[in-house]
């Protein structure tokens, strides 16, 4: 188990995170349990939360793991009577399902360099497009319509969405992904005004970057050194490294906590190392 950075007790709550299967999401959920909590891990890959859940009951916590598909209301809502009847009624909604597809990714950071064999703007596959936009706006909303039934009952809770640094700033090659999180920060702020009189918050987190297994390729070379564009990416981040997913968790157990951020709402906190903060000179 991670040595969590803050001391908060969340003993008797319920909290849902969609997904849970993934690096960032995972030491989320982990993290919850942890502090108390009784966690209910979502995932498309039930293999990957079933396994997270496994290791948090044999080391004395309590977790299940669902198979959900984020973009599915019937089957979401399936899940929502699971976890009352395994857990109870959610206290805490994380909704951390997203990602980027290839078909709405292109080759060249800009159009003069393209060449013959490069995908460009003008070859992006709108299904593509429409897939990065569902599973990471829809996967919010949807997941949101569902759980947040069960804090509009308690008239409290809070909601935490996992939005990105392509928010604030665009980055090159994934026009559909950094337009996705926008509409994620801008919805976190929609959010937390519909829900401020209901007891409700709702906050982000916006992650530096990370290394995953979904960028790694991307970021190192197969001898381990640096990409291009890694080596862009850290020039442009003040600290020169990038961030570990244990460095979200701070910010999480933080934002998550009625009791220390109890007046804040409708923020979209960096977490970055540094990046959103320089200028480049």
């Amino acid at each position: 188990m991670m040595e969590l950075p803050i001391n908060i007790d969340y003993t008797g709550k319920v909290v849902v995170v969609t997904g849970a299967g993934g690096l960032i999401c995972g030491a989320m959920a982990r993290a919850f349990a942890q502090s108390g909590a009784r966690v209910a891990a979502l995932d498309l890959n039930e293999e990957a939360v079933k396994k997270l859940a496994d290791e948090l009951k044999a080391d004395g916590y309590v977790c299940e793991g669902y198979k959900a598909d984020v973009l599915d209301p019937e089957a979401l809502e399936q899940v929502h009577q699971s976890v009352i009847r395994d857990l109870g009624k959610c206290d805490i909604l994380v909704n951390g399902a997203g990602g980027n597809h290839p078909s709405a990714t292109t080759t060249n950071e800009y159009q003069h360099e393209a060449q013959p064999d490069s995908k460009t703007f003008f070859d992006l596959e709108s299904g593509g497009v429409d897939f990065v936009f569902k599973l990471n706006f829809q996967g919010t909303l949807l997941p949101t319509q569902v759980f947040a039934k069960d804090l509009t009952e308690k008239k409290s809770g809070c909601i935490l969405n996992i939005s990105s640094m392509n928010a604030y700033t665009p980055l090159t090659k994934i026009p559909a992904y950094s337009a996705a999180k926008a509409a994620v920060s801008n919805f976190t702020q929609w959010l937390a005004t519909h829900f401020a009189g209901t007891g409700i918050r709702c906050n982000a987190i916006a992650p530096g970057f990370l290394v995953s297994a979904q960028n790694r390729a991307l970021l190192f070379n197969d001898d381990g050194t640096p990409t291009a564009r890694s080596a862009k990416i850290l020039n442009g981040t003040p600290t020169n490294r990038y961030v570990e997913a244990s460095e979200l968790i701070g910010a999480t157990l933080f934002l998550c906590d009625d009791r220390s951020a109890s007046a804040i709402t409708g923020v979209v906190l960096p977490v970055d190392a540094g990046f959103s903060a320089y200028s480049g000179v």
